[in-house]
C-alpha cells in the first residue's frame, strides 16, 4: 500500500534503520546514560550552535508537547493557541491533565496566531479569578499545512516577552517549515526568540521519537522530572537517541523534508490540471488540502485512505512523506483522473 493519509503511514528511512541495528550491539547503560544519546545530544546543540541546554529524546510529539509544556507552565497559566493547534485537537486533553493549566483557543483560518490574534487573550494578569497567560503555543508548520517566516515568529517571541510569558513551538513538522523557508533550524528558533520547542523525527524518517529542546536554562532545569512523570523515559534510550545522529550529522533531518514538500507541490500541481478538483489551501510544506465532487469521493477512498479535514464543505487532506515517489503521485493523479472524467 501506498498512502496519502499521513506521514505517520511511511517507513524508517534506511539509514536510520541501519543506525538503529548498529546500536543494537552490546551492553550500555540505560535511561540515556549511554554514548549514543550524548552523540545525539551534542549533535543537536551543534545544530544550534551551543544554544540549547541539554535536549531530551522522548518517544512520540504528544509525549513531547506534554512535557515542554510542563516546564513553561503551573496548574493556574493558560496555553494559547491556534483553534486547530494539535494540542488543543489532537491529543485527548494530556496537556491540560498534565499541566493543569488551561488552553485558550484562538481562531485562525490559515492556522497561524499573530500578534494582532493573540493581543485581545492576553489580559488578567494577577487577577486572582482568571487563569494566568504564560505560554503563546504554536506549530510549526501548522496543521493546516502553512509555515510562519522567522519574521512572524519572531513578532509572537517579542508579544511574549513582553509579557514575561514563553514562545514554545511545538515542532513535529519543523523540518519541512526549515526546508520552505529556507532557513537553519538555528535561524527558525534560536534566533526569533523562541524559548522552546520540540524537533520532529517520526514523520520525517524516523521509527520513533522526539527531541524536546529547551533554550532557556529555567526551562531545562525541572524537564528530566517531567519526561519521567509523563512516561516518556525509556530504558533503553539508545534506540531513540541513535536515530538522530544519521539524522542530524548527515543531514537527513532536511533532505528528507525538502523531499515531501516537492512531493507536496508536485502533487498539487498536478491536481489543479483535473476538472472538478480544487486546491483549497497554499501548499507551503508537506500538505495539500482540496476539495472534490462528494460522489467521487468514496471511490477515490477504495483505492486510497485520507482523512476529512472540514466535512462543512467537503476539505480533504492528503500528506506527502519522504519517501513518497514520482511513480506514487502519478499512480494517485491517474486514479482521479479516471474518476473525475464524466
Amino acid at each position: 500500500m501506498r498512502s496519502f493519509g499521513s506521514d505517520n503511514h511511511s517507513g524508517v528511512h534506511p539509514r536510520i534503520m541501519q543506525a538503529l541495528f548498529d546500536a543494537n550491539a552490546d551492553h550500555v547503560l540505560a535511561y540515556g546514560d549511554d554514548p549514543y544519546t550524548r552523540q545525539a545530544q551534542e549533535a543537536l546543540e551543534e545544530l544550534l550552535q551551543g544554544h540549547a541546554f541539554h535536549p531530551l529524546f522522548v518517544f512520540n510529539g504528544t509525549g513531547a508537547n506534554v512535557v515542554a509544556l510542563e516546564a513553561c507552565t503551573l496548574p493556574f497559566h493558560s496555553i494559547l493557541c491556534a483553534d486547530t493547534a494539535h494540542i488543543a485537537v489532537d491529543e485527548c486533553g494530556a496537556p491540560v491533565k498534565l499541566t493543569g493549566a488551561s488552553i485558550k483557543e484562538i481562531s485562525a483560518d490559515d492556522g497561524k496566531l499573530t500578534p494582532e490574534r493573540v493581543t485581545p487573550f492576553i489580559h488578567g494578569f494577577g487577577f486572582e479569578h482568571h487563569s494566568q497567560p504564560k505560554v503563546i503555543a504554536i506549530s510549526q508548520s501548522t496543521e493546516l499545512g502553512t509555515v510562519y517566516t522567522p519574521e512572524e515568529v519572531s513578532a509572537l517571541a517579542a508579544l511574549a516577552h513582553r509579557h514575561e510569558m514563553y514562545l514554545f513551538m511545538d515542532g513535529t513538522r519543523i523540518a519541512n517549515a526549515c526546508a520552505a523557508v529556507g532557513c537553519s533550524l538555528k535561524e527558525m528558533t534560536v534566533d526569533c526568540g523562541v524559548d522552546l520547542f520540540t524537533f520532529g523525527g517520526t514523520k520525517n524518517g524516523l521509527m520513533m521519537g522526539e527531541a524536546v529542546v529547551p533554550l532557556r536554562p529555567e526551562l531545562a532545569e525541572n524537564l528530566k522530572y517531567y519526561r519521567k512523570q509523563a512516561t516518556q523515559l525509556f530504558s533503553k534510550m539508545r534506540y531513540l537517541s541513535a536515530q538522530f545522529i544519521p539524522y542530524i550529522e548527515e543531514g537527513l533531518w532536511l533532505e528528507n523534508a525538502r523531499r515531501s514538500n516537492a512531493a507536496a507541490r508536485r502533487l498539487a500541481s498536478a491536481m489543479a490540471t483535473i476538472d472538478g478538483v480544487r486546491v483549497t489551501r497554499p501548499v507551503e510544506a508537506n500538505a495539500v488540502f482540496f476539495i472534490i465532487p462528494r460522489e467521487i469521493v468514496n471511490a477515490l477512498r477504495e483505492r486510497y485512505f485520507f482523512y476529512e479535514w472540514d466535512d462543512s464543505i467537503g476539505e480533504m487532506r492528503l500528506v506527502c512523506s519522504w519517501d513518497t515517489s514520482d511513480e506514487d503521485i502519478d499512480a494517485f493523479i491517474g486514479c482521479l483522473r479516471k474518476l473525475a472524467i464524466p
